[in-house]
Parts: C-alpha cells; structure tokens; sequence
C-alpha cells in the first residue's frame, strides 16, 4: 500500500485546512464527470488516511436529481439551506446542455462568488457560470460539444479546447475522466504532486493529463506522426469550413497532386477527401445545431452549404433525418420526464 510514502516532507509540510468542495448537480447532469472528480477527492483522504478533502451535494428545486443515465442522486442540501463555509461550488452541468432560464439559480450562484467561494464547472456547467458573467475575462473551457456555443454567446469568455482551465479562483474542465485531471492538478497544487501521482496510479491511469492537453484525440495520435501531410490536408479543412477548399486546392497548398492527395486518404483514412470533408461538415452542422440558437439557413451557411434545400437533403441522406427533425428530436429528449416508478439510488447521506 502507498500510504507509508505519505510521511515524505512534501505531503507533511502541506499543513493547509481540510478543503470543503460542494458540487451543484443540474438535472440531466454528467454522472461520469461528477463521479471522476469525487473518486479523486474520495482517493485523496484514503491513500493519505487524512481528510484532506470533505465534499457535498447540492441541487436546486428538488433534493432528488436525475443524472444523464437516469441514475437518481439525493442531494444533500438544497441550495436554500447550503451549508457555509465551502471553498469552491462546482457546477456540474447537463448533458447536453440546457438553456433554460432560472433566475432565481443565477442569483444564487452570483451571491458565491460575492463571497469569494471558487467556482467551477465541470462538462456543461461552464455554460452556466457564463451566463451568469461570472467568466468574463476568465480562461475556461466545456465539453468539446458546446465550445462553439459557448464562444459565439459569450464573447467576453476566454474559450479554449483544453482538458481544463484553472484561472485564478475559476475551475473548469471538459466533463467525462477530465474531471480527474484537473482535481489532481488541484490536489498536486495543494499537497505536491507525488500524492497526485499515486492517486493517478491507484485508478490505473497512465499519465496525469495537462491542463492544455486537447480534449479530441488528434488525427496525429491515431495515423502517427509519418504523414505530416494528411495531417496537414486535415487541418485545412477543419480551418475552412463555411468556405470548402477544393481538393486541388488542398493539394496545391500541401505541394501534391490530387492523387497523392487520395491515395492518403484512401490508405490511411478509407475514405476519399471530398467525403471526409463533406462529413467534417456535416459534423460540425450537427453540433451547432444541437448547441446553438442560429437558424438552420444560417447554420448551412456556416458549414459551406449553398443553399438550405441543399443542407437539408445532404443532412439528411448522412444521419437519416432533415435538420428540423434534429433540432425537434433534441428538444424532445431535453424535455423527457424520468419515469415516477424508476428506481431512485442514494448516493449521499446527509
């Protein structure tokens, strides 16, 4: 067991308090960014056989708080009886994320950072955290999903498409196992990194992940680095989306024929390069469908369809259903009411 290399002088001269994190749980919330971060803390106390961290639940309007599985969480507190004292509130947002308003939240939200408590997001609940400007001039970040979203909305937000961003007393991260990552980064931060380390080999985890590490597995790292140039031809589609290149284009700019330019493709992609763009496209249709208010012609338009009888039908032909049947599908899911008779789990005692 590990415990033993705790009595090191890194891990003794951290004499810091105990930290009280709370987590905000949004209906529909990521269960595997919440439980990613938790286990961290959870591990923390254990391999240290100190409470370095105590953490609670909290939720809004009703104590019982679907998770995106369906799984029901009973929250500890409610956010009208929060227990005081908490230095950071993480928000641990919906997936996918809802823009629905609830000013009384907000509000609640704003009076924490008037009382110098951190805040944080994990998944989707930096959207909330912006819409309540309490990331303007901040560094942050959200599930890859919505970064788009969240740059055209909030302007004033520094979006990156990193793991996670830690930016003076704001805490965000991508959702999913980044969760991990970025309470080790806490953890490292407070109480040195050899008790991150054996947190992270206690999970089986290969490395601890950086704060700038890009949240999608770049092409890079599943052809290898012997192809320089298709990674190359990719990154200029994915750089002119609403304006396609040609293919000539594309090879002219690599300095190849166009038939080099399929053979890579075709090698190593399976795919010719005007189909990987068009579903590049078509991709990132998708998401802005899904995660922004913009107009369906608007969003054809982004993604370099001419006309929106062209969108549609393309749309149509690549997921089998027309981007208003999209659009509808999604907001009927967001709306869907968690059976009565499902069973309901405890996660938290209070």
């Amino acid at each position: 067991m590990y415990k033993s290399e705790f009595a090191s002088r890194e891990i003794m001269q951290a004499s810091k308090k105990p930290q009280k994190y709370g987590f905000l749980l949004l209906p529909n919330y990521s269960m595997l960014g919440f439980s990613s971060a938790i286990e961290t803390l959870h591990m923390a106390n254990w391999v240290t056989g100190k409470e370095l961290y105590s953490f609670c639940t909290i939720s809004h309007e009703s104590r019982e708080v679907p998770s995106n599985t369906g799984v029901i969480s009973l929250a500890d507190y409610l956010t009208s009886d929060a227990p005081s004292g908490l230095d950071a509130i993480f928000v641990c947002g919906a997936s996918p994320v809802t823009k629905n308003e609830n000013k009384t939240l907000e509000n609640w939200i704003k009076k924490q950072a008037d009382k110098r408590i951190s805040l944080g997001g994990i998944c989707t609940g930096s959207y909330l955290l912006a819409k309540t400007g309490l990331l303007d001039g901040y560094r942050a970040t959200i599930h890859w999903w919505s970064i788009a979203n969240l740059r055209d909305e909030f302007p004033q937000t520094k979006v990156s498409d990193h793991l996670f961003e830690v930016d003076q007393d704001r805490y965000t991260c991508s959702g999913g196992t980044a969760a991990m990552d970025m309470m080790l980064f806490l953890i490292g931060k407070q109480h040195g990194m050899l008790l991150a380390s054996n947190i992270s080999e206690q999970f089986v985890c290969e490395r601890i992940r950086a704060h700038d590490d890009p949240q999608r597995i770049p092409l890079q790292a599943r052809i290898g680095s012997g192809q320089p140039k298709l990674v190359e031809a990719v990154q200029l589609m994915e750089a002119n989306i609403e304006e396609p290149l040609s293919s000539e284009d594309i090879a002219y700019h690599l300095g190849i024929s166009r038939r080099h330019l399929e053979r890579l493709f075709k090698t190593h992609l399976e795919v010719v390069p005007s189909r990987y763009y068009l579903e590049l496209r078509l991709q990132q249709a998708k998401q802005r469908l899904l995660n922004t208010d913009k107009s369906i012609t608007e969003i054809g338009q982004d993604c370099g369809f001419g006309s929106a009888p062209h969108f549609s039908t393309t749309y149509k032909n690549f997921f089998g259903m027309t981007p208003r049947d999209e659009r509808s599908r999604q907001g009927s899911m967001v709306a869907e009411v968690v059976p009565n008779n499902r069973k309901k789990r405890q996660l938290w005692k209070r």
